[in-house]
């Protein structure tokens, strides 16, 4: 499954459009993260916990986008477009969102 932020690919005929699909992962970052978080807030630097958190809700996201576009026959996705939103309370769940085209290439 190919998956790009374009609108083509590159040496590849689209076919077919086979419509739209999207993922979506929600997560939840615990008291832990929130603590050393606000250290690293205080003091400078990356936050490791929350890049992990992020990293996995995106992966969970694209993992669930793929699902749909082999369920619509496609082989490729394109034009992905990803948003990224704080949710709950105190901003305890980061949402990841992701949509595309799902295509089949010739």
């Amino acid at each position: 499954m190919i998956l790009t932020t374009t609108n083509n690919i590159e040496g590849r005929e689209i076919a077919s459009y086979e419509g739209l699909v999207h993922g979506d992962a929600i997560v939840g970052a615990h008291v832990f993260k929130d603590i050393f978080a606000a250290f690293r807030d205080f003091f400078g630097g990356r936050s490791r916990a929350y890049e992990t958190t992020l990293v996995a809700a995106r992966e969970e996201a694209l993992k669930e986008l793929r699902v749909q576009a082999e369920l619509q026959g496609a082989n490729a996705v394109i034009g992905l477009d990803f948003e990224y939103q704080v949710m709950g309370v105190k901003g305890a769940m980061i949402a990841v969102s992701v949509t595309g085209t799902a295509v089949r290439l010739r």
